[in-house]
């Protein structure tokens, strides 16, 4: 029984240490976007209920709901803004705005590109292009 609780007591503090650095760290705003124009165009996604649900989901120290005054989720007509005090990473985003497309039944027809540094967008699948590249040749 010794060599476990002494494995996992070695274990325990290394869980917390990346936990205490991601507080300690710089205090950099980090400004994302997901654009969302071209299915808020076309009515089958609503820029709000987006909104909502980043809101919603975004974890503040592992909590949900909790977002404070560190993260703020804006709206300008069809994208949507993130603004984050604390470390907050681009791809969690992306992870999220899947998992929206997901609920919402839009991901066998949308997915989430990056089209900037701190940017992504929804776009469709591009179906017919390959087919009209097909008959040119």
């Amino acid at each position: 029984a010794t060599p476990l609780s002494s494995r996992a007591g070695a274990d325990m503090p290394a869980v917390k240490k990346p936990a205490a650095k991601a507080v300690t760290g710089k205090a950099k705003s980090a400004k994302f976007t997901i654009d969302c124009a071209q299915p808020v165009a076309d009515g089958i996604m609503d820029a709000a209920s987006f909104e909502k649900f980043l809101q919603d989901r975004i974890k503040v120290n592992g909590k949900t709901g909790n977002l404070g005054s560190s993260v703020n989720v804006g709206r300008d007509k069809s994208k949507v803004v993130v603004t984050a005090e604390i470390p907050l990473s681009k791809r969690y985003l992306k992870y999220l705005s899947k998992k929206y497309l997901k609920k919402q039944q839009l991901r066998d027809w949308l997915h989430v590109v990056a089209n900037a540094k701190n940017a992504y967008e929804l776009r469709y699948y591009n179906i017919h292009d390959t087919e009209q590249d097909e008959e040119e040749d």
